[in-house]
């Protein structure tokens, strides 16, 4: 008998052309001999499309307003035997759908709430690596109302840290909002920018040399297994969300060209990451490497990674054998196991 599947997708978050990418891909591989699949896209403003409008916004890639608001018949406990939340960033991939999916007794794929909200969330992320003993650059938090009412404090953790740094807002994905300060004159832009998006903000060290960006997918339950490490590269700044998505800014290379020893290194903190985060189903573990001192520095924990057939994470477990098609299905199983 078929497993039938409820394919959510798009969202309220700035990632939402992203997510409509991501699940064209999916809806293509998932075998239609042992799946019923059923899209449904929520628009930018949370409503849940019906399936005219659904199927307009996966081929134009952009949602109309209308649809039903916060939960569309379609997700009714009865009618799915596993949901796939192929959503990106907030309002998806950081605990709220997952949260309500566990409400709603239904199976789903990828990380339950705790996961996916601490591994959302810059702080929480960083707090728990640290007391894992993963290996992190330096950073400093900073929130809205310090910014409004004592500036001077949130300028001096900036220079604690020195110059250049990043400054991240707290609980984006797709570097929105994130912002190279080379130079103190530029550090008031930079926050003015990220506290418009968060309450919340990440003031993060540069390493000492520039990092090679390196990735690895960790796919499973509670016995994960880590795919071969890839490595990008681009011509930029850093990795912006203009070069992430413009094709032919970025490119990957897989397996990464890197020691043996740095490369198991890579796979073993991944997974003890993962594993901390108390992630299931899959994730995206990105480190940055510093060839001249052999430094390792954990970045972030994608729990819903990009997902078209040529995004890293697919990419990667391709490389270990596993083709697209035989990866959606594998975590279709890992939902239905992890219940």
């Amino acid at each position: 008998m078929k497993k039938r599947i409820l394919l959510l997708a798009g969202g309220q978050s700035g990632e939402h052309e992203v997510s409509l990418m991501s699940a064209r891909s999916v809806l293509s591989a998932l075998p239609r001999d042992q799946f019923d699949v059923t899209p449904v896209v929520i628009s930018p403003q949370g409503r849940w499309l019906p399936p005219t409008d659904t199927q307009r916004a996966l081929e134009t890639g952009q949602a109309q307003r209308g649809g039903d608001l916060v939960l569309h018949r379609a997700a009714s406990a009865e009618g799915y035997d596993v949901v796939f939340p192929l959503l990106h960033g907030p309002m998806g991939e950081d605990g709220t759908i997952q949260g309500l999916l566990t409400l709603a007794g239904i199976p789903f794929v990828g990380s339950g709430v705790l996961g996916s909200a601490v591994s959302m969330d810059k702080v929480m992320t960083k707090q728990v690596l640290a007391s894992a003993g993963l290996p992190q650059v330096g950073w400093r938090l900073a929130v809205r109302r310090e910014w409004q009412d004592r500036p001077q404090e949130v300028c001096a953790r900036a220079q604690e840290l020195g110059y250049p740094l990043f400054v991240k807002p707290a609980n984006l994905g797709s570097s929105v909002g994130i912002s190279k300060v080379n130079h103190p004159d530029e550090l008031t832009r930079a926050l003015d920018l990220a506290f418009s998006l968060d309450r919340r903000v990440i003031l993060e060290a540069m390493t000492p040399h520039r990092p090679r960006e390196v990735e690895v997918g960790i796919l499973g339950n509670d016995a994960p297994i880590a795919s071969p490490v890839g490595e990008l590269r681009f011509d930029a700044e850093f990795y912006d969300y203009e070069t992430k998505y413009t094709e032919g800014r970025a490119v990957m290379h897989i397996p990464a060209p890197l020691p043996g020893e740095v490369a198991e290194r890579v796979r073993t903190l991944a997974l003890t990451a993962f594993r901390a985060l108390d992630c299931a189903g899959l994730a995206r573990v990105d480190f940055f490497y510093v060839e001249e001192t052999g430094d390792l520095f954990l970045n972030e924990v994608n729990t819903m990674p990009g997902f078209t057939t040529t995004s890293m994470y697919p990419k990667l477990f391709e490389a270990a054998g596993l083709s697209y098609g035989e990866l959606v299905t594998r975590l279709v199983e890992l939902a239905l196991e992890r219940r």
